[in-house]
């Protein structure tokens, strides 16, 4: 039994489409990452344009660097016209799907809640999910949901539906909606429409009266009871009903002009083949339909035969152009209203193809498959998105309301025709000179266009810029014209903008405004040891740690990306200071300063508003409000700390807290029983002892908070003191008032909110657990009171209700802090509790208050989902320790431009947020951290200073080009310019091997094998991969050698292996194996080639000491069929080749050959290899006929076939998966399932062992790139270390049998019968004992869109338990668009089901749940909270070492 957990979120966007969803006048954009919908509002800035914008593609986030560029040697007014305004993606939420996005649109009803429109959603498995925004729950909410699986009648040679294309069309007028599935079905889902509500028509004379209208009904409570939906009775028809031709169909759209719903199809009655050009070219046909909602029929109205054979897509074309837009691979033919036909050829092909008669533009040399077209502008221009990432405008000659012609411009380099992605997934227009464009192979992009100025512009204000982009929707609801009966004669009167003028591609400029990064990996995983920087060392070198690297990118975005499930900081200094547990800094400023004449920066910045360079360090013996310890001064001079007794500086006794107060003039020292308060100098001004006011009793303060001119201090008797600075300088004790005195209270901060008003804000939590809201300095009568945030709901409002005997969360800690990074930050409420789990709101208002209203008018709060959980430390032995006294979570404003909160302690958490992401809570490596505070000076710009339990202080900062909330994973990218496919770490020499591919023009090779074609006349190419092979040093992520792979030849495989060179020696050396293809045309049969590389030690460059290696071939072998896996197997340093139809074991010979050893016969082109480390058991998957699970032994050298997969598929990944006494193996295949078998041959399922038995499969919904075993640290039996025993990657060691998860010679190990067993693996039979690992053990998978999840063995005990508390899940969570998360993960061609698989991703929301509900859930499985908790960590946690 295992459990599937999904602890990465996806990243590719597939689909994307933009509507005013939030609200009638909004602009969103909807995104689909095949399971995750996210929705973004656009946010305008003014920036400076100091790069060129007709500039390539923009530099990837490591690449921006502070400063300005050479524009400042420009005048004055040209520097002027570089203000522009740019526009970032703001994400609002974001949803997980169970299921997979296949197609989305825009759908405007009648009337919604949020008054916007709607958005259907289609999913892979034929349903559509209609939503709307509830403004009132801050939610998407579920209209319907539509269920067409029985509407395809029975075929058992039919397409599979995840086969058949799946995509929906909306007619222009919102009346009904297509939904195209099967081989050639349709949904056609109608929408009411207002004329659908009124009587006028009816009758009561002559009608019957059972046909009247039903109006709505009102109940005796008030509420409207309406018996329309928004939609009417869908249906289903087949194409084939509409015309009995439509047998083969290609795509088909609504019409835009007609009063009636009016579709387009583009078919052919026979079916087209790109090899059968000559017998079946021109042989498409397009027709117009009109549907009859109400009669569920079509009459023809329009038909164009004899079209090109290469058209696969359908654009309609609103007014002025009209129509229809037919994309082909090679031409572009435009179709009018009354069937005219208006065609390019945009490369050469076209002509050979096709005889449809068209205008000749080949030399434009366009390759339109799979591109992207949106307009451009108002005047009917589009915008050609190709998938290589280049652009081209496509202008139309209008006669009248006629096509007069069609013109292609290619965009240059020099006005941004190159910085889209490659690889287009979709595009949407965001209107005002922007365009959306999303890639499942690179980053996401928002691009703009503007037109080059001929002169010098004046300088242009905001409002200018602002009043550039506000044009004028059209909707063409409005268009009526009596004269057409389609609606085709309208004249359309619109207001003249910028966007309206006649566009001359030349003079158009694009550039990027924004984008959402894609952390997707293209090829497989490695991992490779942290290692220390040149210029800084990493906090991980104290312990054993390792990283994830993986190709990221595709084409000329190709990029390397480092990433690991915690921060690792770069440290910039680090000092022993083991008696000390806390740590401040601040700035002071001086009235003194006021008339100093700046020199240099440093005077610049302390003498700017916003002052914010540290000039002090206080450490503390003490971190908490117990007596005793001292605290010392330090100041900061040029990256040094130098200890100081200055001014009247108390140094005895712990200090809680320091901080500034009466803007920067007055520095505060927060002692355990009194608050002195001193200026600039450190001259003491004075002393507040901390006593009760009452009894005149010492107190002792817990903790503090500072909002200046506020000081706060909860003091040891649970009461709360807020202190002022007056105008002077003094701190006055403020009055506290009747409720403030009488209550005791548990925690409280203060808060200015930065973008409604600058009010402070003071929240407190009481000893009950409500939260009180006072704003100061009023303190008589709170502004906000809620008992809710105890009970941990979904959302907090106004009408919660208090229930009784409901279940509270001792809460023990409350921080309100703004979130965010340098483009948008918001408030976030965050909530400890006594398991220091933290629990994150934000806010939001309903109804929405008008422009600057208070801050608490009409909030409400709405729940983040956060899964991860404090760590159970138990669970290794350890007792749970008691929650820490005072303050633990820290506000930090600005660290590396981020504005967070850190939690001390053993959680070491950091809660960062992109503008693009949610709030996410990530771990700093290393040990627990007692103190961390901001740290900004000239030497360190943006960092923080942190002191752990060990002591150590540490100067720090972020990682410069990382990104922490896209995934929650901090991950690094390194361009690289070309496409990498794989990459292997060598850990001898600490250096990375990467294979890459550009992009080149293929001919054919000059032999006797293509004489026909040694005259071919052509210039336009085709393009193929050119392979090599690159050494990357990981210190400065610098390519140091490269290995060029010949032409046309591309590595498909590269593994890292120990191998015997030499028979009589038994010497071992570490190489790098290469698989590779060499294509020489379609018509001959591919060749392979095996390279063995070696990594010499050379003289390096001047000045760049890691360019000291380099590759050498050492062995080179040619052989039959593409090498398509290589992996080492045996203790004698062997390798297994995967080449062709037939898999051997090679090794190397004093000759430097690859001498084959043994062999097996496959039959299939085997798509992946995987070896148990250790034994000689091996994993084949190919492309059609399953898994091989086999052995190798060497006495003698013979491969035997042990079982096979039942079931055929095409395996794309395996692994082994022992458990116990169980050899589990794992299969991922195409269709994006797992399948889990087991090796059992005294099992009768088994016959004898020849079959594998098949335990279980569930759908995971994204495509796997790899799998990969490895140790947990989680599970029961693992060390109570904090990371595991460190993984093996010296290929040269003498233990080289060791597992790749150190269990060592405790895997799972065959014993053949020698007599059985034969090299083709016919007759072989096997007994496998399997004694328990030392770790155990758990599989990473990897997938295309993103998605990290892991695979962990669960026992019986854990499975019903964890088995409950899903089924109680999906009971009690809300399941965006209506869709089933079981249903999701069953594969109903399987018989076998999910039984035996979690859904760890379900299981991970248990966070979601209040409260109460958790303690229903805990009641009905019979268990305590802690062990649900460790179970989970169990199954979502395990890999420490990254």
């Amino acid at each position: 039994m295992q459990c599937y957990t999904e602890i990465a979120p996806p990243t590719a966007v597939s689909h994307a489409i933009v509507l005013p969803f939030l609200s009638a006048r909004s602009n969103n954009l909807l995104v689909a990452k095949t399971s995750l919908l996210q929705i973004f509002e656009l946010k305008t800035t003014t920036t400076q344009d100091e790069a060129n914008s007709s500039e390539g593609l923009e530099p990837l986030p490591q690449d921006i660097t502070a400063g300005t560029s050479n524009d400042q040697a420009f005048f004055s007014d040209v520097a002027l016209q570089k203000l522009q305004s740019t526009s970032k993606l703001i994400l609002v939420a974001e949803y997980p799907l169970s299921g997979t996005v296949a197609s989305v649109a825009r759908v405007k009803l009648i009337k919604s809640q949020s008054g916007g429109d709607a958005l259907l959603v289609a999913f892979r498995d034929t349903k559509a999910a209609l939503v709307e925004w509830d403004p009132e729950r801050y939610s998407i909410s579920t209209i319907s949901i539509h269920y067409f699986e029985n509407g395809l009648p029975y075929a058992p040679w039919a397409q599979d539906l995840n086969q058949c294309p799946c995509y929906l069309s909306v007619e222009p007028r919102n009346r009904c909606a297509i939904m195209r599935f099967g081989p050639r079905h349709i949904a056609i889902i109608p929408f009411r429409q207002p004329e659908d509500d009124a009587d006028d028509d009816f009758d009561p004379d002559l009608d019957d009266p059972a046909d009247r209208p039903i109006k709505d009904k009102t109940q005796t409570n008030g509420d409207l009871l309406t018996t329309h939906t928004p939609y009417g009775p869908s249906f289903v028809l087949s194409l084939t009903e509409m015309d009995p031709a439509i047998i083969f169909p290609v795509h088909m759209a609504f019409l835009h002009e007609y009063r009636e719903p009016t579709c387009c199809v583009l078919y052919s009655s026979r079916a087209v083949s790109s090899a059968m050009t000559v017998e079946r070219r021109d042989m498409l046909c397009y027709k117009v339909f009109t549907l009859d909602l109400e009669q569920q029929a079509s009459t023809t109205i329009l038909s164009v035969t004899r079209l090109p054979s290469d058209l696969w897509k359908i654009v309609p074309l609103p007014l002025p152009v009209g129509g229809a837009l037919l994309l082909g691979y090679n031409e572009i033919v435009h179709v009018d209203q009354g069937g005219k036909t208006t065609a390019v050829a945009v490369n050469e092909f076209a002509r050979q193809s096709s005889s449809f008669s068209m205008a000749d533009q080949s030399s434009a040399g366009l390759r339109l498959e799979g591109c992207s077209i949106q307009p451009l502008g108002e005047n009917g221009d589009m915008l050609i998105m190709l998938t290589s990432g280049d652009l081209a405008i496509l202008s139309f000659s209008l006669d009248g309301r006629s096509v007069a012609g069609l013109g292609v411009h290619r965009v240059s380099t020099s006005q941004g025709g190159d910085i889209a992605p490659v690889g287009i997934s979709c595009s949407s227009n965001l209107g005002r000179g922007k365009i959306f464009i999303g890639s499942e192979d690179n980053d996401s992009l928002v691009i703009g266009w503007s037109r080059k100025t001929t002169q010098i512009a004046r300088k242009r204000s905001h409002a200018d810029m602002l009043n550039d982009d506000s044009d004028i929707s059209f909707d063409e609801n409005d268009i009526e014209d009596d004269d057409d009966i389609y609606g085709g004669g309208a004249t359309i009167s619109r207001t003249t903008s910028r966007n309206a003028e006649p566009i001359i591609p030349s003079e158009i400029v694009f550039r990027v405004h924004d984008r959402l990064p894609n952390l997707c990996p293209t090829g497989d995983v490695t991992f490779g040891k942290l290692t220390s920087n040149n210029q800084a060392k990493t906090a991980s070198s104290t312990i054993s740690e390792l990283q994830l690297v993986y190709p990221n990118g595709r084409g000329r975005s190709g990029a390397l990306a480092v990433s690991g499930q915690e921060i690792d900081p770069v440290i910039l200094q680090e000092v022993d200071m083991s008696s000390m547990k806390a740590v401040w800094t601040f700035h002071s400023k001086s009235s003194a300063l006021r008339g100093l004449i700046p020199k240099g920066s440093k005077d610049t910045e302390l003498l700017s508003p916003d002052s914010t360079f540290h000039q002090y360090l206080i450490v503390s013996e003490t971190s908490d409000a117990e007596s005793g310890g001292d605290s010392w001064l330090y100041t900061i001079d040029k990256g040094s700390l130098n200890k100081t007794q200055k001014g009247d500086f108390e140094t005895e006794g712990s200090t809680v807290d320091i901080g500034n107060l009466a803007a920067g003039t007055r520095i505060v020292q927060v002692k355990t029983s009194e608050v002195r308060c001193y200026n600039s100098d450190f001259g003491l001004e004075q002393i507040i002892p901390v006593v009760d006011e009452e009894t005149d009793a010492d107190l002792t303060v817990i903790a503090v908070s500072f909002c200046d001119p506020y000081m706060l201090l909860l003091r040891g008797d649970s009461s709360i003191t807020i202190f002022e600075a007056t105008s002077s300088g003094d701190i006055e004790e403020m009055d506290r008032g009747k409720q403030l005195q009488e209550r005791a209270w548990m925690s409280g901060c203060l808060y200015r909110p930065s973008s409604v008003d600058s009010k402070v804000y003071a929240f407190l939590m009481s000893s009950e657990g409500s939260l009180e809201v006072f704003e100061l300095p009023n303190l008589n009568k709170p502004i906000y009171t809620t008992p809710a945030f105890q009970y941990l709901p979904g959302q907090i409002g106004d009408d919660f209700v208090k229930r009784r005997f409901a279940a509270k969360e001792t809460l023990v800690e409350v921080l309100v802090a703004d979130i965010g990074d340098v483009t948008t930050k918001s408030p976030h409420i965050i909530l400890r509790t006594s398991e220091d789990d933290l629990v994150i709101y934000q806010p939001y208002y309903y109804p929405i208050p008008p422009k600057n209203s208070p801050f608490f008018h009409n909030i409400r709060w709405k729940k983040i989902s956060q899964p991860n959980l404090s760590r159970v430390a138990d669970i290794y032995g350890q007792e749970a320790k008691t929650a820490q006294k005072g303050s633990v979570l820290r506000r930090l404003q600005n660290i590396d431009g981020y504005s967070t909160v850190f939690q001390i302690g053993s959680a070491r958490s950091f809660i960062l947020k992109e503008a693009s992401s949610l709030a996410r809570v990530i771990k700093i490596r290393g040990h627990a951290i007692n103190s961390m505070e901001s740290f900004h000076t000239e030497e360190c710009d943006r960092g923080f200073v942190s002191i752990d339990d060990m002591g150590t202080l540490r100067i720090c900062r972020l990682q410069p080009g990382s990104r922490y909330g896209d995934t929650g994973w901090p991950t690094k990218r390194i361009r690289v310019n070309q496409e990498i496919t794989h990459v292997a770490y060598l850990e001898k020499h600490d250096l990375y091997a990467l294979t890459t591919t550009e992009k080149a023009e293929f001919k054919l090779p000059e032999d006797d094998n293509h004489k026909e074609w040694l005259n071919e006349d052509t210039e336009f190419l085709p393009v193929t991969d050119r392979g090599s092979v690159k050494l990357v040093h990981p210190g400065q992520w610098a390519i140091i050698d490269s290995y060029a792979l010949d032409p046309n030849e591309i590595a498909l495989t590269m593994t890292v292996a120990n191998l015997e060179t030499s028979e009589k020696t038994h010497e071992r050396r570490s190489f790098v194996a290469v698989g590779s293809l060499v294509a020489t045309g379609e018509d001959q049969a591919a060749a392979g080639r095996i390279h063995i590389l070696d990594v010499v030690k050379v003289v390096p460059e001047p000045n760049r000491p890691e360019t000291g290696f380099k590759l050498q071939s050492w062995a080179k072998e040619d052989v039959k069929g593409a090498a398509t896996s290589i992996a080492q197997i045996g203790p004698q340093g062997f390798l297994l080749v995967a080449q062709g139809q037939k898999c051997l074991v090679r090794g190397l010979i004093e000759e430097q050959k690859l001498l084959p050893v043994a062999f097996m016969d496959i039959q299939c082109y085997v798509t992946t290899s995987k070896v148990l480390k250790g034994t000689g058991l091996f994993l084949l998957g190919d492309i059609a006929k399953g898994l091989w699970f086999s052995g190798y032994t060497e006495e003698p050298y013979k491969m035997i076939l042990f079982g096979r997969s039942g079931s055929r598929m095409e395996v794309i990944s395996s692994e082994f998966l022992p458990q116990d006494n169980q050899l589990n193996i794992l299969a991922a295949d195409a269709d994006k399932n797992i399948h889990v078998f087991q090796y059992d041959p005294e099992s009768a399922k088994s016959a004898s062992g020849r079959l594998l038995i098949q335990k279980c499969t569930f759908h995971t919904g994204h495509f796997p790139v790899g799998m990969h075993l490895l140790p947990s640290t989680s599970l029961p039996n693992a060390p109570a270390s904090s990371s595991p025993a460190p993984i093996n990657f010296d290929e040269e060691s003498e233990d080289e049998d060791q597992m790749s998860n150190g269990t060592g010679d405790n895997t799972p190990v065959p014993e053949t019968n020698g007599t059985n067993g034969t090299t083709n693996g016919t007759n072989g039979t096997t007994n496998i004992t399997a004694p328990p690992p030392v770790l155990p053990q758990q599989v990473l998978v990897v997938t295309q869109t993103g998605v990290l999840a892991l695979i962990t063995p669960v026992d019986e005990l854990i499975y019903l338990r964890l088995n409950g508390l899903q089924t109680f899940l999906n009971a009690q969570l809300e399941h965006h668009c209506g869709l089933n998360p079981r249903g999701y993960r069953a594969v109903e061609s399987e018989r076998m089901g999910i039984k035996g698989v979690l859904d760890g991703t379900m299981l991970r929301r248990w966070t979601e749940l209040p409260k109460q509900r958790r303690a229903e859930a805990l009641s009905k499985l019979g268990t305590e909270e802690m062990v649900v908790r460790g179970d989970l960590e169990r199954v979502a946690g395990g890999l420490g070492y990254l």
